[in-house]
């Protein structure tokens, strides 16, 4: 054998085996799918216990990133995440019109929930939620707000303008511009108002000091969707491993977690599941 021909064979067994070591490398690699939701799923601890399980019966590897509903829906306009789970319906409704979305799937709801200092200085107990919006501004109280185009911000926007109310730029109206978790320690520490997920509160809870004033209300439900977004929109959406975990937060097993989540802690569920339900029943 020439020596030319003995080099030719080294090259070719070389090739050989970085072909089968990067064919081993990709094909252990983990598959990877980015879920953009709301902080309000991370901080009640509800996807600690649904990411796992997807995770095992799926074979993906989930990156979540919590922040708040307006800002995963840009993620996913961007294309930078692969499946959303959110609270905003009004934004939701507009996204899927706009062709960034390809499903949209009710999941769960629970309510929102105003809270506050015990003493109530606006004395909104028991009170409804528009009549507790003008009793909070007429006071004075200190208000804190989320500012952050999250779902929890468009509803309290909402009860605002419903209230007659425009609170920007009153000293008592404070913007944080964080997540849930972070505004509630806000108001904890203001002794002072704020809107709030009901799962978020009672997860805090105890390190809070504040009370639920206000709750009950047909105004202050919370609902959660799921949605598919639409790879034409972007070439990086990896819309297999998205429809997969959409598909798993309605299925039974996601649902009887989601029906289970809180009740050994708190005695009562955090979140209702709904996957399946018509949406008109809960006035969508």
């Amino acid at each position: 054998m020439t020596t030319k021909q003995i080099q030719m064979r080294i090259m070719t067994r070389a090739v050989l085996i970085l072909a089968l070591v990067w064919g081993t490398v990709v094909w252990a690699a983990p598959k990877t799918i980015i879920l953009a939701t709301t902080t309000s799923t991370q901080d009640s601890g509800l996807l600690d216990v649904l990411v796992p399980q997807f995770e095992k019966e799926s074979g993906y590897v989930v990156k979540t990133i919590s922040v708040g509903s307006g800002q995963a829906m840009k993620m996913g306009e961007k294309g930078e995440a692969d499946v959303l789970l959110v609270h905003s319906p009004e934004a939701e409704k507009k996204f899927m019109a706009e062709g960034y979305g390809i499903t949209r799937r009710l999941v769960m709801h629970n309510d929102f929930i105003i809270v506050g200092p015990a003493a109530d200085p606006a004395k909104i107990k028991g009170v409804t939620v528009a009549s507790a919006m003008k009793q909070i501004a007429q006071s004075g109280a200190i208000f804190i707000s989320r500012g952050d185009n999250s779902g929890t911000h468009a509803k309290e926007k909402g009860l605002w303008k419903a209230a007659g109310i425009t609170p920007d730029g009153q000293k008592w109206y404070q913007q944080t511009g964080a997540g849930m978790g972070q505004s509630l320690n806000v108001a904890a520490e203001k002794k002072s108002y704020i809107l709030t997920d009901r799962a978020t509160y009672l997860a805090l809870k105890k390190n809070l000091g504040l009370s639920i004033l206000n709750e009950g209300d047909s105004k202050l439900l919370n609902i959660y969707h799921v949605i598919e977004l639409n790879p034409v929109k972007s070439p990086k959406i990896h819309s297999a491993g998205g429809k997969a975990f959409a598909d798993f937060m309605i299925s039974r097993k996601a649902q009887d977690s989601i029906k289970g989540f809180g009740v050994e802690k708190y005695g009562a569920p955090l979140f209702f599941p709904d996957a399946g339900k018509n949406p008109a029943s809960l006035g969508l």
